[in-house]
Order: structure tokens, then C-alpha cells, then sequence
């Protein structure tokens, strides 16, 4: 039997998505997800994501990572399938779907699709580095010359280290570049490897920068590997809210596989 399936990319972050209203995917198939995602053997993917009908909202979003197992949230992801979702028709400039981690809204303008993420109430401060949950655990780390770093060796040993363990944590490196402006590279766990980039990660280094003092303001530029985001938020007595993850979200092709 043959299955269609979409491929998808938000600055390089990609995703093989597929429309599963149907319910005649096989979810517990670990085994064929990973084979979905593997770029020689299968379609090759950071990530796979399934769209499924829900009682209220436009849509449910069900996200892999690459290594096959559901996993929290993926913000490019989440950008991702609302742009999908707005090519089949379910969802015209404005969208509302859930995610592992609740509910989210989503706004398409100008070629952008704005997706607003969970609000961050709090986050970790320790010598070298901060930690916070953004959607997904994030490990945010000041570096200097960000394009020397060993981010695959060295993201892997924090990422499998203390205190994370074997649970882990998404590792970002992080580098000023302007006032306003920070490039970053990131370790996903489950892809177990730098990805291009990282939607959650990039909303991490956004309000860890803005906590640590890094900048004033209430939004941010992010260049990544496969190229920029913007993060925008209020900061609040309890925290940050409002947090919004803005870039582009592009079809690269239509197939067709078997399984």
C-alpha cells in the first residue's frame, strides 16, 4: 500500500507531515518512523509529523522526532503544519490547534507563519549556562566564535550529562552578534545531532538573553544555520507571555511511499 506524504521545512528545520484524519497511520510503529525520517533509507527528516482532527480546534498535531518516539513540542513543527494546514483548507490567515503541550494560535502574515508558544514563568540561572522549558527542555549556553564550536560532540556530552541525564536536553550555543541580534546553533535530542534549526531552542536563547540582560526590548532576531526566525514576547510580573515564534514554513514536494 502506497501512502502520500508532505515534506516540509521552516529555515531548514524539516519534516515529513502527513494527513492522518483518516486514523490508519500506525502511531506505535517507532520502528517505520525512524525509517520515514532516515535521509539514505527512507524520506529523510528532522522529525515527522502527523495532522489529526480535533472536537474544537482546527487540528491536532502529533510530533516524532527522528529517532521515531512522540516527543514535546517542536516549534518549527508547529509552524510547519499550520502552513499544511492552511494548504488543504483547514485554516485560512488564523489557526488554532493542539499540540502535546496544549493549545496553540497561529497567525499567517505576509509569508510569515506567526505561532504563538506556551508562557515561560521560569528560568534557570547557573554559572555557564540557563535552562528553560520552552515547549521542550532547553540548555542555553553563552560561546564565543559560534561557527568553531563542536556543537555535535560537545551538545552530545551536555545533553547526555548532569544533571539532564537520560532524559536530556536540546543544547544551544548562543553568540551575540548585534544588540538585538543572536546567532545559535543547536544539539536536538532524538535527532541526536546539530539540526539547522530549532524553533523551541531559538525562543529559549530568546528569553534567556532578554533575563540575562543581553538586550532590551520585547522581540529579537535569530539567525540560525538555515536562517532567521524572530522571537517576540511581554515580559510580566510572572514571567514571559505572549511569546510568539515568526519565520517562514515552506511545501518542498509532494510523495508518495510505501509501509
Amino acid at each position: 500500500m502506497t501512502h502520500t506524504f508532505y515534506k516540509y521545512q521552516g529555515t531548514g528545520n524539516d519534516f515529513v507531515i502527513i494527513d492522518n484524519r483518516s486514523l490508519k497511520f500506525d502511531k506505535n510503529n517507532a520502528k517505520m518512523i525512524a525509517h520515514l525520517c532516515d535521509r539514505r533509507f527512507g524520506i529523510g527528516a528532522d522529525g515527522l509529523i502527523l495532522l489529526e482532527d480535533h472536537k474544537t480546534a482546527d487540528f491536532t498535531m502529533v510530533y516524532y522526532n527522528a529517532d521515531g518516539n512522540e516527543s514535546s513540542m517542536c516549534g518549527n513543527g508547529g509552524r510547519c503544519i499550520v502552513a499544511f494546514a492552511n494548504f488543504l483548507g483547514l485554516n485560512k490567515s488564523e489557526a488554532k490547534f493542539e499540540a502535546i503541550d496544549g493549545m496553540h494560535k497561529a497567525i499567517i502574515r505576509d509569508g510569515l507563519v506567526h505561532l504563538q508558544m506556551q508562557n515561560v514563568s521560569v528560568i534557570e540561572t547557573f554559572d555557564n549556562h540557563q535552562f528553560l522549558d520552552t515547549g521542550s527542555p532547553h540548555h542555553v549556553e553563552l560561546v564565543s566564535e559560534i561557527q568553531n564550536c563542536d556543537v555535535k560532540g560537545k551538545g552530545r556530552s551536555i545533553r547526555y550529562g548532569e544533571p539532564y541525564n537520560e532524559a536530556g536536553a536540546n543544547v544551544n550555543f548562543v553568540e551575540q552578534v548585534s544588540e538585538d541580534t543572536f546567532a545559535v546553533r543547536t544539539y536536538e535530542r532524538g535527532v541526536e545531532d546539530e539540526t539547522l534549526s530549532c524553533g523551541t531552542g531559538v525562543t529559549a536563547v530568546a528569553l534567556a538573553m532578554h533575563a540575562s540582560n543581553k538586550f532590551n526590548g520585547d522581540a529579537v532576531n535569530l539567525k540560525v544555520q538555515g536562517g532567521e526566525l524572530k522571537v517576540s514576547f511581554t515580559k510580566t510580573k510572572n514571567g514571559y507571555e505572549n511569546i510568539w515564534l515568526i519565520g517562514p514554513a515552506t511545501q518542498v514536494f509532494k510523495g508518495e511511499i510505501a509501509w
